[in-house]
């Protein structure tokens, strides 16, 4: 009498997949855009919708991929061309989550056709001797429920918990690159996989040893494929992309052997992989429609070259212990709150749990896990930036939701216990697949609710309000100068305003932009503006032989700050000139020489969030100033020490609304003043010169009360 055959796992339908996807799917896009950004928000986020707008060249490397379906989604007959790039954003993380559950699901369908680690332990042997499933032990004495529930519910919690994790919660309420680039890696992922298995069933189900080559013509369509799309991956934000490469590339010698990397197979990948990078062709294609956004105007060979290698961005990476030691404790903090509060970590201790039962179960899928995790961290730990770092870690981040999905498949194996109700034991399973996401949730949600986030639209208003018209304004703050391009070139809000970011002006692609912009500006400084240029485009070339030579160094940074004064000069004889905070204080770095010329020729009148450059000893009125603060300090929106807001938002406004109170007491209204010292107390109420302006002219008035 032959032994029953194990029922097949409700994950071997398509159909059963495909649900389990578009549940994820529709509960993660349901969340989404209940707390979608209705506008442009900081960082990147104005300079890439005007990209996407426009269909141009955005900063390095250029996403050319992620700029033409961005391109697509800007006409939508709904929202602003903002709301619709932020839902571009929401829709490819939502499908990223979805695909997850796809992902875990070829993984646990995978385990069927692999036999057990070899081990010479008597409980490894018991082991041995029983079915092998994905989830460790034959259904054949289980419940159809039980079956469904163990089959279904880790693929559901690594979505779900995928989908409500920080950083790609984050970035699905805005415009950003990552959700489209982490799609891509999880497609890669589901297709790796699905190649892998199709390989296993077929040498687990053949009776007579199966040539390489045969299994090629059957299953290399789906390595061909994520060969391809990891090519189309490279044209969004190759770097994340990349990190996985060795990952995979051990996937096939751990699946195939050497001798797939001998053989044509390889060379047909390359071949698909070079076809997705020829995506980057849009790049010339589009810098050579003079798009306003034309970031590094790469039209030739060269110039494309710099921008997809991000030769400006080089500075950041840098191999240092020091760097490293103080990024792993940027990571720690970002991991400890990716799925929830830091003082629950359930999923990390699922995630934990899974690691260690797949490094029991599949060896192959475990270092190829470590691996992404090596390599992604490897490159972050090095890499020294700030706004968006929490992106960097997106591999790793899914590859902790994957494992936490089988940590669950573990956990209901453990609970298939004869001893244990199968009722009571399903209801455990269903509760934790259901408890961690919600952990997510809840931990999650304050700090990534940007339904009411008008916090970039608001600071560039409050700047643009104080303005007079045809005002020149300086600036060296990107979280002004981004959203201020996607207002001002794409909606049109105050198009006579002259607006010039200090850090762009030292690249030459930036003067095809000002010329077609600000054509009367420019050509007022054309003298000086063609001498900067000249010694600008030999230094983009050649950087270091202007740090060799003193007497070019010196050349072409007397040019540069000529060509500041010239504009500032021609520009106060007509109409007022504005700088922001940072440009006004500056005392080191590349612009303090220009702060030191413009404190030496001239006085600074704050002007709410900016001050107004004024000639020396002149006497001005102080402004009324009314500041729209949604979500600054009214408990609507929350925000984490290291978000943009806390760390270079909130700081100008507090200090900025000081000036402003000092000024106005300097001047005698003090009334005013306290109004300006209470604003700027109501954003940090232990900021001490606010407390200290705000006591004094309350001393003044009262003195002015009793000499009455």
């Amino acid at each position: 009498m032959t032994a029953p055959t194990p029922a097949a796992s409700p994950l071997a339908s398509v159909r059963v997949r495909m649900i389990c996807a578009a549940f994820v799917f529709i509960a993660a896009i349901t969340l989404y855009l209940s707390t979608l950004a209705p506008t442009v928000t900081l960082v990147d986020s104005g300079e890439l919708a005007l990209a996407a707008k426009t269909f141009g060249v955005a900063h390095p490397p250029g996403f050319p991929l992620y700029v033409l379906l961005a391109h697509a989604f800007t006409w939508l007959p709904i929202g602003s061309v903002a709301a619709r790039v932020n839902f571009a954003s929401a829709l490819f993380a939502a499908l990223a989550a979805a695909m997850l559950t796809l992902v875990l699901a070829e993984m646990l369908l995978s385990f069927d056709a692999l036999p057990f680690i070899k081990d010479k332990s008597k409980k490894a042997e018991r082991k041995a001797k029983k079915p092998s499933t994905g989830i460790e032990r034959s259904a054949d004495h289980a419940s159809r429920v039980e079956r469904w529930v163990i089959a279904i519910a880790p693929c559901i919690l690594a979505g779900l918990l995928f989908a409500f994790s920080r950083t790609l919660w984050a970035y699905a309420t805005i415009t950003e690159v990552y959700t489209l680039n982490t799609l891509l890696i999880v497609v890669i992922f589901f297709l790796m996989f699905g190649w892998r298995r199709r390989i296993l069933d077929e040498r687990v189900k053949s009776s007579k040893a199966i040539r390489s080559g045969d299994r090629a013509s059957r299953h290399d369509r789906w390595l061909y494929g994520a060969a391809l799309v990891f090519g189309l991956a490279m044209g969004v934000h190759h770097i994340s992309v990349a990190v996985t490469l060795p990952a995979f590339a051990y996937l096939v010698f751990a699946t195939e052997g050497f001798g797939f990397f001998a053989s044509k197979r390889l060379l047909k990948a390359a071949l698909f992989a070079f076809a997705g990078l020829a995506v980057y062709l849009c790049l010339p294609l589009a810098a050579s429609a003079r798009p306003l956004m034309n970031w590094g105007d790469p039209r030739t060979l060269e110039r494309l070259w710099w921008h997809v290698t991000g030769k400006q961005y080089q500075t950041f990476f840098e191999f240092s212990p020091q760097i490293i030691g103080r990024q792993f404790k940027v990571f720690l903090t970002l991991a400890g709150r990716e799925f929830g509060f830091v003082w629950l970590p359930l999923a990390l201790l699922m995630a934990i749990t899974g690691l260690v039962a797949i490094f029991k179960r599949d060896r192959t899928l475990f270092w190829c896990f470590v691996l992404v995790i090596i390599f992604d961290m490897t490159w972050a730990l090095n890499y020294e930036i700030a706004e968006d770092k929490d992106a960097y870690y997106l591999p790793t981040f899914l590859t902790l939701a994957i494992a936490a999905g089988y940590g669950l498949a573990w956990l209901l194996n453990k609970l298939r216990n004869p001893r244990l109700p199968v009722k009571v034991a399903m209801s455990i399973a269903i509760i934790v697949a259901l408890l961690v996401p919600a952990i997510a949730v809840a931990g999650n949600f304050d700090f990534n609710n940007r339904h009411s986030y008008f916090i970039a639209r608001d600071y560039v208003e409050n700047i643009l309000k104080t303005m007079e018209p045809k005002g020149l304004l300086l600036t060296d703050d990107w979280q002004v100068y981004s959203p201020l391009l996607y207002l001002r070139e794409v909606e049109g809000l105050r198009k006579d305003v002259v607006a010039m970011d200090i850090q762009q002006l030292r690249r030459s692609w930036y003067y095809d932009y000002l010329n077609t912009v600000y054509p009367e500006t420019m050509t007022a400084a054309r003298g000086q503006v063609d001498a900067f240029l000249e010694d600008l485009r030999h230094w983009e070339t050649d950087a270091q032989l202007y740090q060799r030579d003193p007497m070019l160094n010196e050349r072409i940074n007397t040019r540069f700050f000529d060509m500041i004064e010239v504009f500032v000069t021609n520009q106060i004889g007509h109409a007022p000139v504005y700088i922001t905070s940072n440009v006004a204080t500056s005392t080191q770095g590349q612009n303090h020489e220009l702060t030191e010329w413009l404190r030496k020729t001239f006085d600074f009148v704050p002007r709410g969030l900016v001050f107004q450059v004024i000639n020396k000893g002149s006497l001005t009125e102080p402004a009324e100033v009314q500041l729209q603060t949604r979500g600054l300090n009214d408990g609507s929106l929350k925000f984490a020490d290291d978000d943009v807001v806390k760390l270079k938002v909130l700081p100008v406004y507090k200090v900025m609304m000081t000036n402003n109170g000092l000024y106005l007491a300097a001047h005698g209204r003090h009334d005013r003043a306290v109004a300006a010292f209470k604003e700027a107390l109501a954003i940090d109420p232990n900021y001490k010169p606010a407390e200290q302006g705000l006591n004094e002219s309350l001393r003044a008035l009262r003195k002015n009360e009793a000499g009455k």
